[in-house]
């Protein structure tokens, strides 16, 4: 029998031929670390359904700690989430320049200014209805809600934000933040824009570590439904057409082929947000035993990478990055 004289396995052969013909990469610069903050001082908060996930008091020492080991790890960037002082109908602490958000901007700019600060721009964690819209006579009232979600970005901003990252899909939420951006003196502020945001059933740990579930409701009516991709590649346009300088598809594991088709339909840069339930069921399993925690978070990072993402939002991210420089160490 002849053997065959094409063998793709001639190049798997050893460790250094395997990264030399790699086709994607994968480093810790391509990685986004969420950060969420509280209000006064005292020990970090636990999150009991996301395992090394903690909400930081802005007041402390904890949130200084926690900014150096994500400066020193070469991350690409934080996003960070504010908790509520109190909730409102009108979610008014959103926009607040000391709110807990905003604060931590302050204090991270100073700790680490090299550090690309991405702010969550939203009401849902600040409304009483926990609604990433605002109501008006029991209705979402889409003016106020843009009008809201402007005043909020340009506080972000005051506050040291490099990114304001919208994630309420909010039709015309990108044009009316990139208008007010313009108009206080903050051109060269980015917006990157949650694009396309399924309504998915993977967010149940971040409603808690953000204690934004909606009281009462659903999303389904702005986020979008999961079997839908031709309106993902809609969704992006409209935001692109509106001023956004980045895109964002989420969750990223569910969405690989819509992460595919969106970085065909546009030259933007191209994030995807690998979401709380992701990480909660990958923690799950590998403290079970049930999988190698390692292997499988850098395999399924590199398949959200090799679907067209140039960089991830991760719960991951720390751990990540200690485990590439590891394999790049061996």
């Amino acid at each position: 029998m002849t053997a065959a004289r094409t063998r793709p396995s001639r190049l798997r052969r050893t460790a250094a031929l395997r990264a030399l013909v790699r086709e994607t990469d994968l480093s810790a610069d391509r990685l986004i670390l969420p950060v969420f903050v509280q209000a006064g001082g005292g020990e970090p908060t636990p999150i009991a359904s996301l395992p090394g996930v903690l909400r930081y008091p802005i007041d402390s020492r904890s949130l200084d700690l926690a900014l150096d080991r994500i400066a020193e790890a070469g991350l690409g960037g934080a996003l960070f989430f504010g908790a509520a002082r109190s909730k409102t109908a009108d979610g008014a602490d959103a926009s607040a320049d000391d709110a807990a958000l905003q604060t931590a901007l302050h204090r991270a700019s100073r700790r680490a200014p090299d550090l690309l600060r991405i702010a969550d721009c939203c009401l849902c964690a600040f409304t009483q209805s926990g609604h990433c819209w605002l109501e008006q006579d029991g209705a979402f009232d889409l003016a106020s809600t843009v009008d809201a979600l402007a005043q909020v970005a340009v506080s972000l901003a005051r506050a040291g934000a490099d990114v304001i990252a919208p994630s309420g899909m909010v039709d015309g939420m990108v044009g009316g933040i990139r208008d007010a951006l313009d108009r206080s003196g903050f051109e060269d502020r980015a917006v990157l824009s949650y694009a396309v945001k399924y309504a998915s059933a993977l967010y149940g740990p971040f409603r808690e570590v953000a204690d934004s579930a909606p009281n009462g409701g659903h999303r389904r009516a702005y986020q979008m439904d999961p079997a839908n991709s031709r309106e993902a590649l809609r969704e992006a346009r409209l935001d692109e057409r509106e001023g956004a300088d980045w895109l964002m598809v989420k969750p990223a594991l569910s969405s690989l082929d819509v992460i595919a088709r969106v970085r065909r339909a546009t030259r933007l840069p191209l994030a995807a947000y690998s979401v709380s339930g992701e990480y909660a069921m990958i923690k799950a399993a590998a403290t079970a035993g049930w999988l190698d925690e390692r292997s499988v978070v850098l395999e399924l990072l590199g398949a959200i990478r090799r679907a067209g993402a140039d960089s991830i939002i991760t719960y991951h991210a720390l751990d990540a990055a200690r485990w590439l420089a590891d394999r790049r160490a061996a």
